[in-house]
């Protein structure tokens, strides 16, 4: 099922909660809807199921529009973020619950509530009660019930939000080999950028109730397209400055900051003179106590500030003067002797990977 959503607006008083959205979901993506409280991500899926009715726009399930349409005759399944199970309810009363109210026959009722356990792997456990169930059951069992009603689009509003990291990336695994193998509509809201970048084929990227950027998970981490995007998705170093010079055919813009000029990847919105922000992640970049220099390397001076042991990777906060941080991640640091906190270094990271963004 694609689904559309034209110039939508919802305001809550003086509160513009959703600001002029305009998305197009495609048939059988798993979209996700980013962003910190408050932006406006679980209104649009509010909008998007029917619970809220908009003050602006429209919205289309396939060719048909929604918007004054009960969330009831909508066919969606949704799964919330408490789960919601009735408590003195069986899973397989919690799960049967919606087919009961649409008065399905109890034979064939039982048969799709008994697929709908076998997709979510809780085969056995239909006697059980809601209290029985660890966290992860249990939203197994929410998603169940969203699923045997065989919805045309399904919604999860902060579905993991409620179990512990381990746990949580199982069933976000489990959540996207079901809706690729059902080749179901799926939007999720979540404020995890990780599981953001995990689960998604597309992102929409929300601060105030406005679409900042809009790509798949490879595109906003790689290319983001401006400063809140940069700091929201991941970690980035973030350093401002100047367009000096702009070398098209070199593929290269030099951007003059306090710590010197910085080359990075040249980009045809930016002229001379502009503001730029020059934006570097930590694991493209690299320490090293030389002051040699490259023309394929951007280096500033700094020293160790602090360094954090993380298994797989030291993270160094390295200090390029009193306000500025810059964070360097060292990948698999098996055979290297630590940096030690305040040892003067030189920071590099290449030319061709260091981006330059709106100010």
């Amino acid at each position: 099922m694609n689904i559309q959503l034209k110039d939508m607006v919802k305001r809550f008083g003086a509160l513009e909660a959703v600001s002029h959205v305009s998305l197009d979901i495609r048939d059988g993506e798993l979209f996700t809807l980013l962003g910190p409280s408050g932006c406006g991500k679980t209104t649009i899926l509010r909008l998007i199921g029917g619970f809220h009715k908009p003050d602006q726009g429209e919205i289309y399930f396939g060719d048909r529009e929604v918007s004054a349409i009960p969330p009831y005759e909508r066919n969606i399944g949704m799964v919330f973020q408490n789960y919601a199970l009735w408590p003195h309810m069986t899973i397989f009363d919690n799960v049967a619950y919606g087919l009961k109210i649409k008065k399905t026959a109890r034979v064939e009722m039982g048969k799709k509530v008994n697929r709908a356990f076998s997709l979510v792997n809780l085969t056995g456990l239909e006697k059980r009660y809601p209290g029985q169930l660890s966290g992860g059951q249990q939203q197994r069992v929410a998603l169940a019930r969203a699923l045997v009603l065989n919805p045309d689009v399904l919604l999860l509003d902060e579905p993991l939000s409620n179990l512990d990291a381990k746990i949580r990336q199982q069933v976000r695994t489990e959540i996207r080999t079901l809706q690729k193998d059902l080749a179901i509509t799926a939007i999720y809201v979540t404020h995890d950028q990780e599981e953001a970048l995990t689960l998604s084929d597309r992102i929409a990227v929300l601060d105030h109730g406005k679409i900042q950027q809009l790509g798949s998970p490879r595109d906003l981490y790689q290319r983001p397209e401006n400063p809140f995007v940069a700091d929201f998705i991941g970690i980035n170093n973030l350093i401002a400055g100047q367009v000096k010079e702009i070398q098209e055919a070199k593929g290269w813009m030099a951007v003059e900051t306090r710590f010197g000029l910085l080359k990075c990847v040249f980009e045809a919105r930016f002229k001379t003179g502009e503001a730029c922000k020059v934006t570097v992640r930590p694991e493209v970049a690299s320490i090293c106590n030389s002051d040699e220099t490259s023309d394929d390397m951007n280096r500033i001076a700094g020293k160790v500030s602090f360094a954090s042991y993380i298994g797989n990777t030291i993270r160094y906060d390295i200090e390029l003067d009193p306000e500025t941080l810059f964070k360097v991640d060292v990948q698999n640091p098996w055979n290297q002797q630590p940096f030690p906190v305040g040892e003067k270094v030189h920071v590099r990271f290449p030319i061709q990977i260091t981006l330059g963004i709106p100010a």
